[in-house]
């Protein structure tokens, strides 16, 4: 069975690409994004528990 951890990202708007970008690159998967309590975007990312 895989077992995941997960993380909360925040996103600056004008770097949003490179941001998920990066995360992508140390093997996390966008499951989704939504807005903060602030206001701003919040990403959250799985990756499988190696």
């Amino acid at each position: 069975m895989t077992t995941w951890e997960y993380s909360t990202v925040p996103l600056i708007e004008h770097a949003t690409k490179q941001i998920l970008d990066q995360w992508g690159s140390d093997g996390w998967e966008l499951v989704t994004v939504v807005t903060g309590p602030t206001g701003g975007l919040v990403a959250y990312m799985k990756r499988a528990k190696s």
